[in-house]
């Protein structure tokens, strides 16, 4: 095979179109002036995807990772070209009007990664992600481009300390519920904001950074073990450089998503994610992933998924151990070896390391005496925490994340149409035990961006309600409270979905073990309410929010905008 100054020209044939021959010599110049050789040109071209900003800790230090992941390109043979693109915190906006951009920026950060690397012709792709939607974002991106690529997690952030014990951000917002309860002082409510985040990292639960980041090691997109390593970990420069190096083996081998993201590498990952009962938004992020891959993969196969897998893994926010407790365990293998050994994965699937699954779990050291993991004969609970409810309230399902199962409830429904509206009835101890809380017109459309709502369930937690009111929304409730929750149902309010449909006082039924989510109104009722039901005027007319309102699938459909 031809070589170009000693490299392969297989592994650089699709960046010879943007730098190669006289006809190209414009390019190369303007490449010239910002310091590359034509050594460097003769390389393969290598995207380095960087969701970096200084907007909040969790991708704070990617600029830094980013050195270390072009120091192992460049020292491997390739040439790095960074670039980078948009992140918005849930944590930081949670609770605004800024929060509905959450959602939106998945997609923004898919369409700019993939503008990028296709109008330079880039020979691969790393993607570093951290936040909740950068993870999803970057990998929507790698596959649509389905390019010899990576992504690399910039890991969890330590918990904060308070008196000895470890909290996270979900206890500032809890203590906000505890203060507006008047339980503790505006001194102590500060006492936990100033410890509960000590540095850069994503939030330290089985939130939705952390799970998401356990799924891009079992689809094989990031390198095993490399996510595990906490962000303010001095192995991280390490996994960074050794990610970078790792790409031109990965142009030889021509691996590319592919070969990763199968329906087998998804049920594994939904497998996983059940066992530790995490976040909800890996089943909608999933579904995106489906939808970007052309795989039929719905939610009646994530509820079958998690039936039949047990609760083995004792994470916050349902349980008492953080994503670093798990890294110190032996991290995601130990997971991944006892699920593959117990039936509920399968270990041949591919890796980005050329290895399967089981390979790359091989080597796996579990730490002596932990309990973060537990072994299948001591599970937590026999069937997983992610739940799939349906009903005339959601006749395309509604996602439940729980850990216990809990009594069925039946209560009246306390209708808002904003989560502002919503939260103000909370602060204001408006919302009392049986009560079924809904939140409507905050769906992918309607919001527009599903906006999640820690806030709101943090707060009824602390004011001593987790577990004692339903939640309803056509949002996302996010896994602050340790109860039960209702979120993504579909569809919703702003298309007619039937929980536009629902009046103040409509007694609703939430049932987990029958898996049924009822509102006790005939159909007949629900029907003269349809007749007269207007669609509400969209909250904006033009920018991003109304285009990616007129776009947008509903979020059983994983609420993509153009798979």
């Amino acid at each position: 095979m031809s070589t170009t100054n000693g490299v392969r020209a297989a592994i650089n044939q699709r960046s010879r179109t943007l730098v190669h021959g006289a006809e190209r010599a414009g390019a190369r110049a303007m490449l010239k002036a910002v310091g590359f050789s034509d050594d460097d040109l003769a390389k393969p071209l290598i995207g380095v995807a960087n969701t970096w900003t200084e907007i909040g800790p969790c991708n704070f230090h990617l600029r830094k990772l980013a050195l270390d992941v072009k120091r192992g390109i460049r020292e491997a043979g390739g040439t790095p070209f960074e670039f980078n693109t948009v992140s918005i915190s849930d944590g930081i906006t949670m609770g605004t009007e800024g929060m509905k951009g959450s959602l939106i920026s998945r997609e923004v950060i898919a369409d700019s990664i993939e503008l990028v690397a296709m109008s330079n012709m880039l020979d691969g792709v790393v993607a570093l992600s951290a936040c909740d939607k950068t993870i999803p974002g970057t990998i929507m991106a790698l596959i649509r481009l389905d390019l010899p690529s990576l992504m690399l997690y910039g890991g969890t952030i330590y918990p904060g300390n308070l008196n000895g014990r470890d909290i996270d951000l979900v206890n500032v917002f809890e203590a906000l519920g505890q203060f507006q309860a008047g339980e503790i002082s505006y001194d102590e409510l500060m006492d936990v904001e100033n410890v509960a985040c000590p540095g850069p990292g994503a939030c330290g639960g089985q939130f939705t950074a952390n799970t998401m980041a356990m799924i891009s090691e079992i689809i094989g997109i990031c390198p095993m073990g490399m996510g595990d390593v906490p962000a303010e970990d001095p192995d991280k420069e390490t996994v960074a450089y050794q990610a970078g190096e790792l790409m031109l083996d990965i142009l030889e081998r021509d691996i590319r998503p592919s070969d990763l993201v199968t329906r087998r590498s998804l049920e594994n990952s939904l497998a996983a994610s059940a066992a530790t009962a995490g976040s909800t938004n890996s089943i909608l992020h999933c579904l995106a992933f489906a939808r970007e891959a052309g795989i039929d993969f719905t939610l009646d196969d994530i509820e079958a998924i998690s039936r039949r897998t047990p609760i083995i893994g004792d994470m916050r926010p349902t349980g008492k151990y953080v994503a670093l407790d798990l890294f110190k365990a032996g991290g995601v293998p130990i997971l991944i070896n006892r699920l593959i050994d117990g039936g509920y994965m399968v270990g041949d699937t591919p890796t980005v390391t050329g290895q399967t699954l089981a390979e790359a779990c091989a080597d796996a050291v579990e730490t002596p005496g932990q309990d973060v993991i537990r072994d299948l004969d001591e599970a937590i609970k026999p069937s997983g925490g992610l739940v799939v409810l349906r009903g005339n309230l959601a006749p395309s399902g509604a996602v439940v994340k729980l850990k216990d199962s809990p009594a069925p409830l039946t209560g009246p429904a306390r209708v808002f149409d904003t989560e502002e509206d919503a939260f103000e009835a909370v602060s204001n101890r408006q919302i009392v035990e049986g009560d079924v809380l809904v939140i409507r017109y905050e769906g992918p459309v309607g919001g527009p961006g599903m906006r999640e709502m820690l806030q709101i369930t943090a707060a009824l937690f602390g004011q001593g309600l987790g577990g004692k009111v339903g939640l309803v929304t056509d949002g996302r409730f996010s896994g602050g409270t340790r109860g039960l929750m209702i979120g993504h149902t579909a569809p919703e309010a702003a298309v007619g979905g039937p929980i536009a449909l629902l009046e103040e006082g409509d007694m609703i039924t939430i049932d987990v073990s029958q898996r049924l989510l009822q509102v006790d109104v005939s159909a007949a009722e629900l029907d003269a309410r349809r007749a007269t039901w207007v669609a509400p005027d969209p909250n904006y007319r033009k920018g991003v929010m109304a285009k990616y309102a007129r776009q947008v699938s509903q979020a059983d459909d994983g609420a993509v905008t153009g798979a």
